[in-house]
């Protein structure tokens, strides 16, 4: 059976599902090299392309609205001379698939922490949490909206419909929008949260008001020209945020990004313990667009030790094009059988490069020396992570290593790094809670890593951890590097620059690299080299 799911909002993507298998995945961003892109045309071609005379049994497209990719589905129906299903109810259904689809766990609750679900009625899906157990049974156990005006009546008739669901609904704001108004504040796109994130490290716990008992953190971007504030809202007005804000004038929206961090990731917590206490289900899953937040994930872990935890490394919209498919696959067959993920490395395709020849240890050698060098080796990771196809990788012991790789990027100063580190090393340089193999947490820093990789290491000591064992193309590297350095770990970045998706094809890579400062770029498969001239 061969499936086609289509995710056409921001962070568009398809899937292509063979008999309950992934088999090609592309984000429409890395092929148009526009962030973020909606409309997967150019994907979706790739993918008649890549078929040739093959028919596909169903195309399902996962619209979080009516009628707003009503072109995506026509294009689709002419190209392939199929009829498409659109599932627009079904947004945060599709975050749960792919989590819990990708989990392993027989048995989960699933928690989809997401800004913009579905519209259903007036109102837009918030936050949800599932019970869902193989092979293909969801049961919706809580569900908030938001909405400019909320629809009590809907809610009643909701409540009535499924009595064992918590249903309810606030007026402009849910956990994500609250965290969005301190992205807003400093002047990014309020998808763009994971600057907060590392903002949030810079701020102190000053007095704040709680965002969650009717007062609402409020901004000039904070209604995103859709929600209108009633007599009865209570705002907190932010002084001085109409303006960008400097290395020496960022205190105030520091405090706030940890306000929000902080708050966020207590009410999650809360409605984590409510729901396993509930339940006594200890398999959770946590998706939507939240569930890329690093910080809140160590913190669910450390607070609930006993709790087995899965953090869909694709929780953010782009991964719905594989939920979508999958749950029409699984709903069709009742497959039984788990699948879970096993690598994010399925992006796109496998491309001929070129260079000068080079060793492992040459390329030690230029990280030893200070030098920057990216990695370009098969298919691209499907996620937002980089986790070493398409990295660019410093050395961590120059403590100056976040400055200079920030540079390379032209990023902002207050941008955190990650870290590469091999799996046997991970817990004496980490105080590690869980293993990190996709780059879904982070953890605290111990004595020994402070002394020997002071570069990678953010403001508060923490760190964002890749842990890397012998299956990813970086293991080797680092054991070289350890052996004649003495640390394994490498400052790990994506390949890109700020504002641009991650390279996908050699000619995005050479861009890249002629419009930055990089010194290498390594084809581990080839062992070739491109040296800056």
């Amino acid at each position: 059976m061969l499936v086609l799911g289509i995710s056409p909002a921001h962070d568009a993507s398809i899937a292509l599902i063979r008999d309950g298998q992934l088999e090609l995945f592309l984000k429409e961003e890395r092929l148009s090299r526009k962030k973020r892109d909606k409309f997967p045309f150019l994907s979706l071609l790739k993918v008649k392309e890549y078929l040739g005379s093959e028919n596909l049994d169903y195309c399902v497209l996962g619209s979080p609205t009516p009628g707003d990719f009503v072109q995506v589905e026509v294009f689709c129906e002419k190209l392939f001379n199929i009829k498409v299903e659109t599932l627009c109810h079904q947004h945060h259904l599709q975050h749960t698939a792919l989590a819990f689809y990708n989990s392993g766990f027989e048995e989960s609750l699933v928690f989809v922490i997401d800004r913009n679900g579905s519209l259903i009625s007036d109102m837009r899906e918030s936050e949800s949490v599932y019970y869902v157990k193989y092979p293909c049974s969801f049961f919706e156990l809580y569900k908030t909206f938001w909405a400019y005006n909320p629809s009590q009546k809907y809610i009643n008739y909701l409540s009535k419909k499924n009595p064992a669901c918590e249903y309810s609904c606030s007026s402009a704001y849910n956990v994500t929008k609250v965290y969005e108004s301190a992205t807003s504040s400093i002047h990014q796109h309020p998808l763009e949260n994971g600057k907060t994130m590392g903002l949030a490290a810079h701020g102190e716990d000053s007095k704040f008001p709680n965002f969650f008992s009717g007062f609402i953190p409020k901004d000039r971007y904070f209604t995103h020209k859709q929600t209108e504030f009633s007599e009865n809202d209570k705002c907190v007005l932010l002084k001085g945020f109409d303006k960008d804000f400097s290395k020496e004038d960022y205190k105030e929206h520091a405090d706030l990004a940890y306000q929000v961090q902080k708050q966020t990731q207590e009410v999650v917590l809360k409605l984590i313990k409510k729901f396993v206490d509930k339940t006594q289900v200890k398999n959770v899953c946590i998706t939507g667009g939240y569930g890329l937040n690093v910080v809140s994930n160590s913190y669910y872990k450390e607070q609930l030790p006993d709790v087995n935890f899965f953090f869909e490394p694709l929780a953010d919209d782009s991964g719905n094009s594989i939920g979508v498919a999958l749950l029409k696959y699984r709903s069709l067959t009742n497959d039984p059988v788990p699948k879970p993920i096993s690598t994010t490395f399925f992006h796109g395709f496998e491309y001929p490069t070129g260079g000068e020849k080079t060793t492992i240890d040459d390329v030690v050698n230029y990280l030893i020396e200070g030098k920057s060098v990216a990695t370009f080796f098969k298919k691209a990771e499907g996620g937002p992570r980089s986790l070493g196809h398409r990295s660019i990788l410093f050395d961590p012991r120059n403590k100056d290593a976040g400055n200079i790789v920030n540079l390379i990027k032209k990023r902002e100063w207050y941008r955190p790094f990650a870290v590469a580190c091999l799996e046997e090393d991970a817990s004496s340089l980490f105080e590690m809670v869980d293993r990190s193999p996709y780059m879904t947490m982070s953890f605290r820093s111990t004595d020994l890593a402070k002394k020997l990789i002071p570069g990678v290491l953010h403001v508060d000591g923490s760190c964002r951890i890749q842990t890397v064992d012998e299956e990813n193309i970086l293991y080797p590297l680092l054991k070289k590097f350890k052996e004649k350095s003495g640390v394994g770990a490498l400052l790990n970045t994506s390949f890109n620059l700020a504002g641009e998706p991650l390279v996908e094809t050699p000619e995005d890579a050479k861009i890249t690299f002629a419009n930055s400062t990089l010194d290498y770029v390594w084809f581990p498969e080839e062992n070739k080299l491109w040296i800056k001239k």
